[in-house]
């Protein structure tokens, strides 16, 4: 059921989005973050680009680096410099500096209004955000189209609750603490 999903909402993805609206959503609930590591991504197969809002931010920003399958990620600090790595990915090369994110930007294929996010099938944030939650705080923000909606996604134990979804149209709450669209 999921695959079905997922190739909906990577359909839907293709049609974009207004990316001034997308970005102005991220900087918002980014310029409450401060100082803190931010680990963003470097977008590809139309994927919502949170570069203009991480460029933005004031502290140190990371991106995902891919070990292998079943792995968690790892983040490497981003000052410019790419390399192709494994999936279609680019990240730091080696030998940049290791960091800990304390907020994320998670890319999405597919999102609910219950929190619940679709990626791409293979784990990765959903093992990373349990790593680094056991570790200490940690916020999670799903970063998409509003096209890329799905009614209902069916959560599975391993799946790792997201703490807000921005789209170009909203943003969307699941912090215990406040639930409601903000």
């Amino acid at each position: 059921m999921k695959a079905d999903l997922r190739k909906q909402a990577l359909a839907a993805r293709m049609q974009g989005g207004d990316d001034a609206a997308l970005t102005r959503h991220l900087s918002e609930i980014l310029a409450g973050r401060g100082a803190k590591v931010l680990a963003g991504y470097w977008p590809m197969r139309g994927e919502a680009d949170p570069r203009p809002a991480m460029a933005m931010h004031d502290g140190p920003v990371c991106l995902p680096v891919v070990l292998g399958p079943a792995r968690p990620l790892v983040f490497r600090r981003f000052d410019g410099t790419l390399e192709q790595g494994s999936f279609g990915t680019s990240h730091p090369p080696a030998e940049a500096e290791e960091l800990t994110p304390e907020v994320l930007i998670v890319p999405l294929a597919g999102f609910d209004r219950a929190g619940n996010r679709l990626g791409y099938g293979g784990g990765f944030y959903d093992r990373t955000l349990e790593v680094l939650r056991a570790k200490g705080p940690v916020t999670a923000i799903g970063f998409a189209y509003s096209v890329q909606e799905i009614r209902a996604i069916p959560a599975e134990a391993t799946d790792q609750p997201l703490d807000f979804i921005v789209t170009d149209r909203e943003i969307l709450s699941f912090d215990p603490k406040n639930r409601a669209t903000v």
